[in-house]
């Protein structure tokens, strides 16, 4: 019979414990789970009264109570105060087998004379994280005399074990909630300085004029077409128009209509319903409904076809949409900036475009200019983009050459100011030195089918070009001093004073 009583008490702790990791594991809310807990050893195990005390701010406060008469909010233990403050300062357990019998045992949880009525034992175990006590079960049950102490230590030990494994995973979702929201705060800041109006660079008439027009527009949620060629730097406008706006702390969702199939844009952009078509195995969200509170980026929009073009009209129109396969209708509050490279009206012309649609996204236009008529913004781009490639790519990158610089505006940029990025970044690549020079520039620039600009290179005019270019960089590097331009250069003053007289150079342009 003993043996089958203990089997039985062996049984009824496994399935106690299994309930106490069900009831920890199925709740983010730790103080509804440790009430959880206490109710099952309660109801399982003939604790009268049981509590759950954590440290915060130098003692164990009572996080969760079962068995009491009342609340127990504010109710605290200092270091070493009474049973429960003893166990968390020492981090060993304690047993009083006769309550009434202790005087240090401190009922703060309830009237004392509830003790009289009959004789409890407490039972008080650590809670251990890192070898650390963060907090103490303590519980108090009806006094026997042959019970075994000793083994209801080690079953509350594992409760207190399983209940501080639950504070810590608790820890490191909290941590992991904080350095997303942090990093989440950092590069929202970050795209805000990213894409401020700032970072719009250029002081030619056309970038002061668009600059404007931006600024005109950002604080309104007014729909936008940006119209302008490849490489122009659309995005780079509707991105300083969503981050300088009241929309800023929303979703800025962007949607290349060009890379997108016929049969996906309505999809991508309206969302569909579980068993809309094949392969559609739950319900997705659209664009738009992610976009929701923001802004919408249709980059490309001339490329979406007449079905979409429909719908997209009613969106714009009824500010409501339904996924696919859907029947529900959707509210929805997007600003929409629009982008595209196409000749608009042709496409109306051409009957390519709807001009209803047209109309409703031409509400401001903002036309952002190629690279050839904005020249005198050149340098500002160069600099920009040669400190941006020389950080990023571990260069030191000190200035670029006069010649270099002569061939860059030379050139008429059909891909604009991304082609001016895509050469830039090839030169700091191909740069073994601290100046980037003409022949660190992508042959498409020094050959005269591509650019246009050199009629006819002979082998001896270019060694003379490079040459030249040299004895610039070291006559300007030495400010105009010949003697140090020769040593620099490995030869001798009187080979570099020819040469200087061969290339008309002036060196005192250089000091």
């Amino acid at each position: 019979m003993p043996i089958a009583g203990s089997e039985a008490r062996e049984a009824r702790r496994l399935s106690t414990l299994l309930d106490v990791s069900q009831a920890l594991s199925g709740t983010l809310n730790l103080k509804a789970a440790f009430h959880r807990v206490l109710e099952i050893l309660g109801e399982r195990h003939g604790a009268l009264r049981s509590i759950v005390a954590l440290v915060a701010d130098g003692a164990a406060q009572v996080e969760a109570a079962d068995g009491f008469d009342g609340p127990l909010h504010g109710v605290r233990y200092k270091p070493g105060e009474g049973i429960t403050g003893r166990v968390v300062e020492s981090g060993k357990p304690i047993v009083v087998p006769r309550a009434s019998h202790e005087p240090e045992l401190l009922w703060k949880a309830h009237r004392r004379h509830d003790v009289a009525r009959h004789e409890l034992s407490f039972v008080c175990v650590p809670i251990l994280l890192n070898r650390r006590a963060v907090g103490a079960l303590g519980v108090a049950l009806r006094f026997k005399a042959e019970r075994d102490f000793d083994s209801s230590v080690k079953f509350l030990g594992v409760v207190g074990s399983m209940i501080a494994q639950a504070i810590k995973f608790q820890r490191l979702v909290e941590e992991d909630k904080k350095r997303l929201v942090d990093e989440n705060t950092h590069l929202r800041q970050e795209l805000r300085e990213r894409y401020d109006f700032s970072t719009i660079i250029g002081t030619s008439g056309p970038v002061r004029q668009m600059y404007e027009q931006v600024a005109q527009v950002a604080g309104t949620s007014t729909t936008v077409l940006i119209r302008g060629e490849s490489g122009t730097g659309k995005e780079l406008i509707a991105h300083a128009i969503h981050y300088n706006s009241p929309r800023a702390k929303k979703p800025f969702v962007k949607v290349s209509c060009a890379a997108l199939p016929d049969s996906l844009i309505e999809s991508e952009l309206f969302g569909y319903e579980k068993g809309a078509f094949t392969g559609a195995d739950a319900r997705k969200k659209g664009r738009f409904e992610l976009a929701d509170g923001g802004t919408l980026f249709l980059d490309e929009i001339g490329d979406i076809n007449a079905t979409t073009q429909v719908k997209l009209l009613r969106v714009l129109q009824e500010r409501e949409l339904e996924r696919l396969g859907g029947t529900e209708t959707i509210t929805i509050n997007v600003r929409l900036i629009a982008a595209t490279n196409k000749d608009m009206e042709r496409a109306i012309a051409a009957g390519t475009f709807r001009q209803d649609l047209y109309y409703r996204l031409n509400v401001f236009t903002i036309f952002v200019p190629p690279l050839r008529e904005r020249k005198a913004d050149l340098l500002l781009l160069v600099d920009h983009f040669l400190e941006k490639f020389s950080r990023e790519h571990h260069k030191t990158i000190k200035r670029i050459s006069t010649p270099a610089i002569d061939m860059l505006a030379s050139y008429h940029w059909p891909g604009n100011v991304r082609e001016l990025e895509n050469a830039l970044e090839r030169s700091v690549l191909t740069c073994d030195g601290h100046v980037i020079h003409a022949h660190h520039l992508p042959p498409s620039l020094q050959t005269a089918e591509a650019s246009g600009t050199i009629t006819r290179v002979s082998l001896k005019g270019a060694v003379a070009a490079y040459e030249k270019d040299l004895i610039q960089d070291a006559l300007k590097t030495t400010r105009g001093n010949c003697a140090k331009a020769a040593r620099l250069l490995d030869t001798t003053e009187r080979i570099l004073a020819y040469k200087v007289r061969t290339y008309a150079i002036d060196p005192r342009r250089f000091k």
